[in-house]
C-alpha cells in the first residue's frame, strides 16, 4: 500500500517496513568471484559454494527492478591493498589454512584488490555510476567512505543483500543500525556456506522487535517496486 507521502508498506518481520524509495539504497555485499565461483577461495577452504550461488538469481531480479525504478545501488568487495599494509597479522594468520589472504590462489592473489577473484561476479556486475566500496574488514562502514556517500545522497534506508549472512551482511547491518539507517534484509538474497548460520543470522537481525532491522522476501520488495 502506498501512503500519500510516497511511503510504501512492505510485509516484513517483526513488523511492516515503511519503504521510502527515494531515500533507500540497495547495498549488495561481497558478491565476489572468490566467494561464489567454483574453484575460488571459498571452495578452496572446503565450502559448498552452491549455498551462496542460490542467491544469484534473486539478486539479479531485485537489482534489475531496482535499476528499472531509477533507485540507488551500491556494491562492496572485501579485499586488501596489494602491499597488504591494511591486513592485520591476526586476520592473515586466522584459520591456519595452507593458503591465506595475499597468497596466490586459483584466481590470483587471494582477496587482493585488482585480482580476478576479488572482483564481483558477472551476473551482478556494477554499472557506471554505481559506487563500489572496497572494504578491508567485514563491515562495509569500517575504513571506507560508505557513510559519507550515503549521507551525500540523502539515503536513510538500506536494502542489504549478499554474502555471507552471519558475517559481512550481519556486521554491515549492525554498523548501519548504529549510524541511524533502517535496514531491510531479503532472506532469499543473502546466503551462508552454513544453512544454520544463515538462519541464526536472520533471527539476530529481527529479534527483540527488530533490534538491528527487518527481514522479508525479495518478492515483497519487487511487489512494492512495481
Amino acid at each position: 500500500m502506498t501512503q500519500p507521502n510516497g511511503t510504501k508498506s512492505i510485509d516484513a518481520e517483526p513488523y511492516a517496513f515503511d519503504f521510502v524509495p527515494q531515500k533507500c539504497a540497495l547495498l549488495i555485499i561481497d558478491m565476489q568471484r572468490d566467494f561464489l565461483e567454483p574453484g575460488g577461495f571459498g571452495e578452496m577452504l572446503g565450502n559448498d559454494v552452491s549455498q551462496l550461488r542460490r542467491t544469484i538469481e534473486p539478486n539479479k531480479a531485485l537489482l534489475a527492478a531496482w535499476r528499472g525504478a531509477g533507485l540507488q545501488v551500491l556494491h562492496t568487495r572485501e579485499g586488501h591493498r596489494g602491499d597488504l599494509a591494511d591486513l592485520p597479522p591476526a586476520k592473515k594468520a586466522r584459520g591456519r589454512s595452507e593458503k591465506t589472504i595475499g597468497d596466490l590462489g586459483p584466481m590470483g592473489r587471494i582477496l587482493v584488490r585488482g585480482e580476478d577473484g576479488h572482483d564481483i561476479i558477472a551476473e551482478l556486475y556494477p554499472q557506471s555510476g554505481e559506487p563500489v566500496i572496497d572494504k578491508p574488514g567485514k563491515g562495509a562502514f569500517f575504513a571506507t567512505d560508505l557513510h559519507a556517500i550515503l549521507q551525500n545522497r540523502g539515503i536513510e534506508q538500506l536494502v542489504v543483500t549478499g554474502v555471507t549472512t552471519e558475517v559481512c551482511v550481519n556486521t554491515t547491518v549492525r554498523e548501519a543500525n548504529d549510524r541511524g539507517y533502517e535496514c531491510l534484509v531479503p532472506e532469499d538474497c543473502v546466503g551462508s556456506y552454513f544453512p544454520e548460520f544463515h538462519e541464526a543470522g536472520l533471527k539476530m537481525i529481527k529479534a527483540q522487535g527488530g533490534i538491528f532491522g527487518w527481514v522479508t522476501h525479495s518478492a515483497k520488495i519487487l511487489s512494492a517496486l512495481s
